[in-house]
């Protein structure tokens, strides 16, 4: 009656059980039990082949292991062949001194401009062409200079690329530091 039952098991039901009798860790019951199922059942049978046939071939097949120095080895590979340096320049010089240029010409420009719009008609008391202690800064409408799109967009730009230059200048630095210590 206890056959009947056990054979009447789901296949997962029958693989544990089997594993456990080629394991040889069911008890002494169990084992017996499995022994007539094997000797009875033609199911049982297949399925006993079948796992141990992959038992023995798991036994018999043994995982490939690197030799002891087998990391040395590949550093030691790598050490044979020049690596090439990091170029020390990806733009050309050309470009770089074409961009100073036109901003040097720029901030130029600007200068002249506003020297131009300044009266240079001077007073026979003053030294300056103008007269420095009427000169209120806070009634100076700064919104007329800075209210246009375009100036906005010019200042951030060049914000951003003196942002650029002083990271570019300081890890040029950090290089030499890195190089002297």
């Amino acid at each position: 009656m206890n056959a009947n039952m056990n054979t009447s098991l789901n296949d997962d039901g029958m693989e544990g059980r089997l594993w456990e009798y080629i394991d040889g860790s069911g008890s002494l019951e169990e084992r017996s039990v499995i022994e007539k199922l094997l000797a009875d059942n033609q199911q049982w049978k297949e399925k006993y082949r079948e796992l141990l046939e992959l038992h023995q071939l798991v036994q018999v097949s043994s995982l490939e292991e690197p030799s002891m120095r087998f990391t040395k080895n590949v550093m030691e590979e790598i050490a044979k062949y020049h690596i090439a340096p990091a170029t020390r320049t990806y733009i050309d010089k050309k470009i770089i001194r074409g961009i100073g240029i036109f901003f040097i010409t720029l901030i130029v420009g600007f200068l002249i401009y506003g020297f131009s719009q300044i009266n240079w008609q001077s007073s026979a008391d003053n030294s300056l062409p103008f007269d420095v202690s009427k000169v209120d800064l806070g009634k100076v409408d700064f919104t007329k200079f800075f209210n246009n799109t375009y100036i906005n967009i010019f200042m951030g730009i060049n914000v951003v690329l003196g942002l650029m230059l002083l990271d570019r200048y300081l890890a040029s630095k950090r290089k030499q530091l890195h190089r002297e210590a």
